[in-house]
Formats: C-alpha cells, sequence, structure tokens
C-alpha cells in the first residue's frame, strides 16, 4: 500500500503539503437521502412543521456545514469556496428527501469533503427540524457523485473512474 500520506516519518499525523500544487477550478456534487416515518411525511408535505420551513433551513445548514469542513474533519485543508448549493426535495414516490450539494472552488485541493459535508450537515438539520414529530427518520447513501479538476481529473460514480486531465 506504500506510505501513508497523512502522517510524517514518526507516524504522527501532519496536514498534506499542497504547496507545489497548482491551483484549478474544482466542484464537486454528493447526495444523499432521508427517509421519512408517514407522520413526518404527512406534515411536511402540507407545510406544516411547527419549527419552520425544515427544507428551506436545511438547505442553510448544509451550506454552512460546507464551510466549516475543515474544523469538522481531520486533516482537511482550509480552502476559500467561491459556490455552495444545497438543494432538499421531497421523493413523494420514495416518501424521501433527496439532499444534493454541489462545491467549487479555485484552489490547490479538491472540494469532495466539502460536497459530502454539505449534504450531511443538511440532513442533520432537516433531522433536527423534525425530530419532535417522529425520530424514525434515516439518513441513508450519502456519496459523492461526481469531481472535476485537479491532478486526479474527472470522476463518476457510474463509473467509478474518469479521464485524467
Amino acid at each position: 500500500m506504500g506510505e501513508y500520506t497523512h502522517f510524517d516519518a514518526e507516524g504522527r499525523p501532519t496536514l498534506v503539503d499542497v504547496s507545489g500544487k497548482t491551483v484549478t477550478k474544482r466542484t464537486a456534487w454528493a447526495e444523499g437521502w432521508i427517509y421519512l416515518p408517514d407522520g413526518i411525511y404527512e406534515t411536511v408535505s402540507k407545510g406544516a412543521v411547527k419549527k419552520g420551513d425544515p427544507f428551506r433551513i436545511a438547505e442553510l445548514g448544509g451550506i454552512m456545514g460546507a464551510k466549516r469542513t475543515p474544523e469538522l474533519i481531520p486533516l482537511c485543508h482550509n480552502i476559500r469556496l467561491d459556490n455552495v448549493k444545497v438543494r432538499c426535495d421531497l421523493d413523494r414516490e420514495k416518501k424521501a428527501v433527496k439532499i444534493t450539494c454541489e462545491a467549487s472552488a479555485s484552489e490547490v485541493t479538491g472540494v469532495e469533503m466539502e460536497a459530502l459535508t454539505g449534504v450531511s450537515a443538511a440532513a442533520l438539520t432537516f433531522y433536527d427540524m423534525c425530530k419532535g414529530i417522529d425520530k424514525g427518520m434515516v439518513i441513508k447513501d450519502i456519496r459523492l457523485l461526481r469531481k472535476t479538476g485537479g491532478k486526479s481529473g474527472e470522476w463518476n460514480a457510474d463509473t467509478g473512474y474518469g479521464k485524467q486531465e
């Protein structure tokens, strides 16, 4: 497996040195789902959650989470995000909320963790907004969908690989 990238010669954790990397436009897309018990599904379908609109509050929570990624995930670089978009949409067929996050930056390191953290924070925020109705919500299938930019090029979840840039 070779040498670890996030540990020094003495086995201590270290932030990877990215000072020699080239700035490129990097974008990542992630998604996740919250499956809703019937009581929550009915309440959110009617727009009757007493705390307010869980969809818009969760979108805001996702943006805030993406911005705080290096504070939450050890060894993530602090990067300047150019854009973060979070969407929470009710899927009536699945009785679930689909959460998507797109994060982008012109940086020397990727934004995959920011997109994944955005989805995770949005899911937890939605849960918090609705837990008074029923705590049986299930957060599932948080995953990276696609990423572009950087040395490794493009990657797509559908194929598991991409092309080198």
